[in-house]
């Protein structure tokens, strides 16, 4: 496949290694008889390393079929993290490492999330936009200071801490943004 028809998400071969393509920016040359280079940011599946390489929009880049299976997550074995596969609930297995900081976004029954098998293998997982967590551990509001919406660290129930506004108390139960780790309002 030609760099220049490449689209996000795609999934290639490159230094005898396999990427998804995360990001696209085209350069336009500035000079006459210049090509049109394209900036690819990749992410090595599996190990979610991250790559930034350059090519012509004639670099030839053979695609990698990649199976995307709807699945909910359903345990942990020892590091390691079992997804089953919504439709025929084939349990996909995948290490600590692959999963990386998304772990902190994974609660128990959490369902749309997209499991990446190349070659039957499952080798990274798609989250959701947005998941619901429950707020365990934060500071009080501070009653009868000033209406300034200052942000307060809170932990929640999966492990991780993120800041929410002052009004946000312990127990409540909050969307998180997977992709940014932000909070995203309460979840009803």
């Amino acid at each position: 496949m030609k760099a220049n028809e490449i689209k996000k998400g795609n999934v290639v071969e490159y230094n005898n290694g396999v990427y998804q393509v995360r990001d696209i920016e085209r350069s336009s040359p500035q000079g006459r008889g210049g090509n049109v280079r394209f900036r690819f940011i990749m992410y090595s599946v599996p190990g979610g390393n991250k790559l930034d390489a350059s090519f012509d929009a004639d670099d030839n880049l053979p695609e990698v079929e990649l199976l995307r299976r709807q699945s909910t997550y359903s345990y942990k074995d020892g590091d390691a993290f079992v997804f089953l596969d919504d439709e025929d609930y084939t349990p996909y297995t995948l290490d600590a490492e692959v999963i990386g900081d998304d772990a902190g976004y994974i609660t128990e029954g959490l369902g749309n999330i997209f499991v990446q098998v190349i070659d039957d293998q499952p080798v990274a997982v798609q989250l959701p936009q947005h998941v619901v967590l429950e707020v365990v551990e934060t500071p009080p509001e501070l009653k009868g200071g000033t209406a300034t919406k200052r942000p307060k660290p809170a932990k929640l129930n999966s492990g991780i801490e993120i800041m929410v506004p002052e009004y946000i108390a312990n127990g409540e139960r909050v969307l998180v943004n997977t992709t940014t780790g932000e909070f995203g309002g309460r979840a009803d």
